[in-house]
């Protein structure tokens, strides 16, 4: 069987992995789906004794159909064995009282982001070797923080691959937005917009739709692509840490092999959830996902209504890669969910993105209903499971963590669910540490800057900071670009413009 994806649009079918990782975005708006999900299981028990390399070939292996073994092999190893991560494996998982942390935090630049965005950049280079393009890469991003950097980690001084990231300009903690503008690499570039994340997201969506753009790329001689969740390069290593946090409570005597767990998850774009989900697909014993917002709660109404409805109030919060009100990869789930009807998946998205707002049938809301529970968090609530996961249990936690583990204690008060459960870590706690401090702690000292902040935290709760986030104020801003969400295109012909220049 010739495992290919397609459109959740209906637009495009039969594309391979290699040009579905390549092209970010379906050319009808839409975004790829494995055609075949529902085809393939994993070999369950052969998991058991496998390290967290060998899990993610196991898993690649059943999506990735024109890579060799060894290029899957090679993408693996030069993501998660060459050093970028802290320790020998990725990820951490960590018992807290009643809950097991999966903490996805120990990479490069210390958010979950890193566990795909340090294997994108082979997956997409060997997907070019694979369909030989001959074409330059520009990969477009939107980023609410975290995603940005670890892209420009992933990406930089990549042959053949540029890489320009958008994010809000007052929508980042101090640090991301640090983190970003420091980011060496010449094939870099790294633009604030004036607006919020949707703005930007969609202002990206625009561009990829944008034909005469398109086209004047082509004619210099560069291709587009995203490192976006909504590129399928992304999803597919997401998936793997679903399995691998499973069988570490396997091996630690936690739950017997076959018992089924929860999965908390703080969720902006419906990306990481999606991964958990496709995880179930191919055989991970999941009991419910709990889909955990912040006072940015469309998610929460939607499973609550099967309305969903972006004409709403926007929140700035301390937990700002969930500041969102387009969560992009719901529709991947909407087309799984409604048997693959493209049209209506495309008449869903179309109503979405001329009024706003679009009502799924009872019948596919009871679907949904029966896989997901959702909750959220507001400020109070979330400073306040900060405080509380330290002061009880000694334990450190970002915002969006602290958004999960809260929406989780709403979960098991109403409904008295037992079942073991694996709450997603997806950021240091110091990439908010000035959240972090005043949640704990009360007011910060007069004077004291993002950076001092951090010391103080390290003293006061007897943590470390992360190597990646160490002496970040010493380093000098190399990029300083700014545009509104409607000249975001002008950005694209400028750096296009400096690349073809210097090549």
């Amino acid at each position: 069987m010739k495992e290919l994806f397609l459109s959740t649009r209906g637009g495009e079918s039969n594309i391979s992995a290699s040009e579905g990782i390549i092209k970010g975005l379906a050319a009808d708006g839409g975004l790829f789906v494995p055609s075949f999900i529902h085809d393939i299981t994993i070999d369950f028990d052969a998991l058991k004794n496998k390290n967290y390399g060998e899990m993610a070939k196991a898993v690649f292996s059943l999506f990735l159909d024109d890579f060799s073994e060894e290029q899957i092999e090679a993408c693996i190893h030069n993501a998660y064995y060459t050093g970028k991560f802290e320790d020998t494996e990725p990820v951490r998982v960590q018992k807290v009282g009643d809950r097991f942390f999966l903490e996805l935090f120990h990479g490069p630049t210390c958010a979950f982001k890193d566990m795909a965005l340090t294997i994108l950049p082979h997956l997409m280079t060997t997907s070019m070797e694979n369909v030989q393009v001959d074409k330059d890469i520009l990969i477009l991003t939107a980023t609410s923080g975290d995603t940005g950097k670890a892209a420009l980690a992933g990406f930089a001084d990549v042959p053949r691959i540029n890489i320009l990231v958008y994010y809000p300009q007052d929508g980042v903690s101090t640090i991301q937005e640090k983190q970003m503008l420091t980011q060496e690499g010449d094939n870099t570039c790294v633009v604030g917009v004036s607006g919020n994340f949707d703005d930007t997201q969609t202002g990206v969506k625009k561009i990829f739709a944008d034909d005469a753009l398109v086209a004047e790329l082509d004619a210099a001689g560069f291709d587009f692509s995203s490192a976006n969740s909504i590129n399928i390069g992304r999803l597919l290593p997401q998936i793997v840490y679903y399995f691998y946090s499973y069988f570490e409570l396997v091996k630690a005597g936690e739950i017997a092999q076959g018992d089924a767990v929860n999965f908390v998850v703080p969720t902006g774009n419906f990306g990481n959830i999606l991964a958990g989900y496709y995880a179930k697909l191919l055989g991970l014993p999941v009991n419910r996902f709990i889909c955990a917002s912040n006072s940015n709660n469309i998610l929460t109404d939607f499973f609550a209504t099967g309305d969903y409805n972006r004409n709403r109030d926007f929140y700035k919060t301390i937990s700002p890669s969930m500041d969102i009100l387009i969560s992009s990869n719901l529709e991947r789930l909407l087309y799984d969910l409604s048997g693959g009807d493209t049209t209506f998946v495309a008449k869903l998205m179309d109503d979405l993105n001329t009024t706003g707002d679009y009502t799924i049938p009872a019948d596919l809301l009871e679907k949904a209903r029966g896989l997901f529970s959702a909750g959220y968090a507001d400020e109070a609530a979330t400073q306040m499971a900060i405080h509380d996961q330290f002061v009880d249990q000694g334990y450190l936690t970002d915002p969006h963590t602290a958004v999960a583990s809260r929406v989780y204690d709403d979960y098991v008060a109403q409904t008295g669910d037992t079942t073991p459960t694996i709450v997603l870590s997806t950021a240091s706690p110091y990439k908010f540490g000035h959240s972090v401090y005043e949640s704990i702690f009360g007011e910060i000292p007069a004077g004291m800057d993002d950076y001092q902040v951090l010391d103080a935290l390290a003293k006061k709760t007897g943590t470390t900071i992360p190597a990646p986030l160490k002496n970040l104020n010493a380093k000098p801003n190399r990029h300083s670009k700014t545009c509104t969400a409607n000249t975001m295109a002008d950005c694209v012909k400028a750096f296009v413009k400096e690349r073809g220049a210097a090549q």
